[in-house]
């Protein structure tokens, strides 16, 4: 994709973006919720490159393309793919709390103080493959940010 941005003749900032929401991001987060990489040793790259790909994108258009990615982003109102993906997680944890998703029902719950959330299907052995594999989970990527 980003082969074909650079051919580009018209690198507006409007007409990039526009061709990046439309084209390019939807691949970048299809099904994200459910693939999600957690930022562990192992998915690292993946983060990176998925990031990396914006990035490039965003240095292909005319007005901001030297600046820095932070200030690049700030100007082109985006965000980084990881805060995206954040956000995502919490949109779809709602769903499931409110009620209005039937999938993942009994994936949360309220603790005894009934003021924080807390994951119906936590791992009690802590070190262990499972629990590894458990982190990655949605209950467990939302919980940092719901109990704040």
């Amino acid at each position: 994709f980003v082969g074909l941005l650079e051919n580009l003749i018209i690198r507006d900032k409007t007409v990039m973006i526009a061709i990046y929401k439309a084209l390019i991001r939807p691949h970048l987060e299809y099904c994200v919720q459910l693939w999600n990489p957690v930022a562990a040793h192992e998915s690292s790259g993946i983060i990176l490159e998925l990031e990396i790909v914006q990035r490039q994108i965003t240095r292909l258009i005319d007005e901001v393309g030297t600046l820095p990615y932070s200030r690049r982003l700030e100007i082109l109102n985006l965000t980084t793919l990881a805060e995206r993906r954040i956000r995502g997680d919490l949109i779809e944890a709602f769903k499931v709390i409110s009620g209005l998703s039937e999938d993942g029902s009994g994936m949360f719950g309220m603790s005894r103080s009934g003021l924080n959330l807390v994951s119906s299907s936590r791992c009690s052995k802590s070190g262990t493959r499972a629990h590894n594999l458990q982190r990655s989970f949605l209950p467990e990527r939302v919980l940092p940010y719901c109990n704040n």
